[in-house]
């Protein structure tokens, strides 16, 4: 617990404290980036970028080496495995364009060929002397042991600069995001705007290769948006939120990692997020779970208070224990059965509310308003004071004072 608080204190030395600002600025950037992704319903590319990025790592290590470096510099291992992926990003686009094949099967075909032969490009370098201590599985998970001071500032750096690209960009991406057919109606450029979109995507996934790894990655791009999406429905608050959510998860998790070298960094950084995601589920105020469930309740209390004053205005016992209880409860029947003064006067409002409802769906001229009737909704909710006066004329003098 000690080193945990020293790693999220940034006092665990300097450079798990530069691993961990460059995870929050990751994480910050997936987040952010994954936003457009996630509501331009194109959550499936991420998937696709991230496996196509695995030959591009191989291939750029056997040049490096055929060059004389050692092949394990991070830029030139990022610059091999971005062009990897664009190129997969290009292969989904012509079989989705020039074949049959939907975009999900054209994503399943390049992802698992581009992986498949990244797989056999690793497993040819394990074989070569210059390959055994090259360490490239750790682009699988994800990992910052001995990470270099100029690694950490390259992922700091690129993580900065993605989230800045996206701010630039927010406004045509939300637009393409939302509405593609007036995107491109109205004069935005939506093909280069989708482009933009992914680069940016590829930027992310070839940075967080190595603190998430290419498999992780989807996770960090994915997850923060869903979870933010949960607390809000506006498009700036969702990436706001998904940035926030996604730097906690990186730097939790980087500091949850560096106190306990033993475990993988990508995968502790993925499960900080999931569980950001878990909580968002059950306790955002409008669209998780308990807050579902507190409506679904206010809805049967409601429908059973209703039912029982409406069975006490027709002057019929009310059997059912529930209702019973809810009415004892608010004051509007008493132990033996019989209303109180106060559910008698609720009752008869109840009452006069549903004569109201039954003038107003039998009137053509307000269908719009009696299109409203749920068996709940007061008549004053959809009415205005002149049409109210209009139906209280019809039922009978008296009947606004009524309720007066």
């Amino acid at each position: 617990m000690g080193d945990l608080l020293a790693a999220l204190s940034l006092q665990m030395g300097y450079n798990a404290t530069l691993v961990a600002i460059g995870a929050a600025l990751l994480g910050a950037a997936a987040g952010v980036t994954g936003t457009f992704l996630f509501l331009r319903k194109r959550a499936l590319v991420s998937d696709a970028i991230s496996h196509a990025t695995l030959p591009g790592v191989g291939i750029a290590f056997m040049v490096m080496v055929a060059l004389g470096g050692d092949g394990r510099s991070l830029v030139g291992l990022m610059i091999g495995s971005a062009l990897s992926a664009v190129l997969g990003l290009l292969c989904v686009g012509w079989l989705t364009q020039r074949t049959r094949l939907s975009e999900d099967a054209s994503i399943g075909a390049v992802l698992s060929v581009f992986f498949g032969f990244g797989v056999v490009l690793l497993t040819v370098i394990q074989t070569m002397s210059a390959g055994r201590q090259a360490g490239l599985e750790s682009f699988l998970l994800g990992a910052t042991a001995g990470m270099l001071r100029s690694e950490a500032l390259v992922i700091a750096g690129g993580g900065t600069v993605a989230v800045l690209l996206v701010a630039l960009l927010r406004r045509p991406m939300t637009l393409a995001a939302f509405d593609p057919e007036y995107t491109a109606g109205a004069g935005w450029p939506l093909a280069r705007i989708d482009f933009a979109m992914m680069a940016l995507v590829t930027a992310v996934t070839v940075v967080g290769l190595k603190i998430v790894g290419l498999i992780l990655i989807v996770a960090l791009l994915i997850i923060p948006p869903v979870a933010a999406r949960f607390w809000s429905a506006r498009a700036g608050h969702v990436a706001a939120l998904a940035g926030v959510i996604g730097a906690l998860s990186g730097f939790i998790g980087a500091a949850i990692s560096a106190s306990a070298p033993s475990l993988p960094t990508g995968p502790i950084i993925v499960l900080v997020s999931s569980a950001i995601f878990v909580l968002s589920l059950l306790v955002a105020p409008e669209r998780g779970v308990l807050a579902s469930m507190r409506r679904r309740q206010k809805f049967h209390r409601a429908v059973h208070l209703r039912q029982g004053l409406l069975a006490l205005a027709q002057g019929q016992p009310v059997y059912e224990p529930l209702t019973q209880r809810l009415l004892r409860i608010e004051g509007l029947l008493r132990a033996d059965g019989v209303p109180t003064p106060a559910g008698e006067a609720a009752a008869a409002a109840i009452r006069l509310d549903e004569r109201r409802w039954q003038v107003l769906r039998a009137d053509p001229a307000l269908e719009s308003a009696a299109a409203q009737y749920d068996g709940l909704t007061d008549v004053s909710a959809v009415l205005t004071r002149d049409q109210m006066a209009q139906i209280d004329a019809r039922l009978g003098a008296g009947a606004w004072e009524a309720t007066a």
